[in-house]
């Protein structure tokens, strides 16, 4: 089969289109043939190691451990391990693989794929799992929303920030989104209460005060985050470059205050229960994938390159089927 293949960390360059073994599916697994994948800030950070914890979380010391990437798949199940019960060959299925998704076969756990929802596309259904994941897990777990608060998206363009701005909605909290301004009526569109061009406004300058902070991406200090909030507000920091993400791990805890303010952030992590409530809200229309651009397999390291430069709006979508056809918008049929 084709795969993206890269062997140790560096820029999108090291990435390599090749031709490698098949894989087969072991007793609990599902063998998938993609059909489309997508690109998440995690596999930046896997293919440059740019976060060190990268190399010491088992991802490998020295090189990658795990030679092709892409977490996010759809497709068709092609066999099943002898464990397997809840699906068959020719079964739709998408979900978060952690890795081995950039190309034209993955094996995955059978407990991380659920069936992909009738009316979306592989493309739509693979733009979901690792940003909507992220995005309710950071809202309902870390940041404890409750229909009615005053909520904040910073980096609401985004994949992950996307999801996060349409869930929050449909939890019925009252929704600020915080972006550029080229993406304003995007946010608009995706059901924002409130906009804020952050090149003309400094949301935590403002006097205006948030019961729940969720920042998917756009920089400010944890302080100037903490000030921004109420008296018991969270701040759930969900994604950013590695100073960000270093600054929450290791000063969000300390910064805290019992009873009152907290600074977290968000991991996603595989759950059947969340995964089927992201489903539900799909089914319904109330979250809706945006799709920035779709690549075909043979340009993954351009995907990677626009993902770096930070101007995706919404996913980027890997074509791992040429064949594909194609849909317009947000690819729900």
């Amino acid at each position: 089969m084709n795969a993206i293949v890269y062997t140790h960390y560096g820029l999108p360059d090291v990435l390599q289109f090749k031709e490698v073994e098949k894989p087969a599916p072991q007793d609990n697994e599902v063998l998938v043939k993609v059909q489309a994948a997508s690109v998440n800030a995690l596999d930046w950070h896997l293919l440059t190691a740019d976060i060190f914890l990268v190399r010491l979380m088992g991802m490998g010391l020295f090189r990658p451990k795990n030679l092709i990437l892409g977490a996010d798949i759809a497709g068709q199940v092609e066999a099943v391990g002898k464990n397997v019960q809840q699906f068959r060959p020719g079964d739709e299925v998408f979900g978060d693989i952690g890795h081995g998704g950039f190309a034209e076969y993955a094996t995955a756990p059978a407990r991380v794929l659920a069936l992909k929802p009738a009316k979306l596309s592989f493309e739509a259904a693979a733009a979901v799992p690792v940003a909507a994941l992220t995005a309710l897990q950071g809202l309902r777990y870390s940041g404890k929303i409750q229909a009615g608060q005053r909520v904040l998206i910073n980096g609401a363009a985004g994949g992950v920030g996307t999801f996060a701005l349409q869930i929050a909605k449909a939890l019925g909290a009252e929704v600020t989104a915080v972006c550029s301004a080229r993406n304003m009526e995007q946010a608009r569109k995706l059901g924002a209460d409130h906009v804020i061009d952050y090149a003309k406004e400094n949301f935590t300058q403002g006097g205006q005060q948030y019961d729940l902070i969720f920042a998917a991406n756009g920089y400010h200090s944890l302080a100037a985050y903490k000030q921004t909030l109420t008296p018991r507000g969270r701040y759930v920091m969900a994604g950013g470059n590695s100073r960000q993400i270093f600054e929450a791990m290791l000063l969000g805890s300390w910064m805290s205050e019992k009873g009152g303010r907290t600074m977290g952030n968000v991991s996603a992590h595989i759950d059947q229960k969340d995964m089927l409530t992201i489903i539900e809200l799909l089914e319904t229309g109330k979250v809706v994938p945006e799709i920035d651009k779709c690549y075909p397999l043979t340009d993954v390291a351009e995907a990677l390159r626009y993902l770096g430069a930070g101007h995706a709006r919404g996913k980027l979508v890997i074509k791992v089927v040429p064949e594909l056809k194609k849909h317009a918008g947000n690819g729900i049929e």
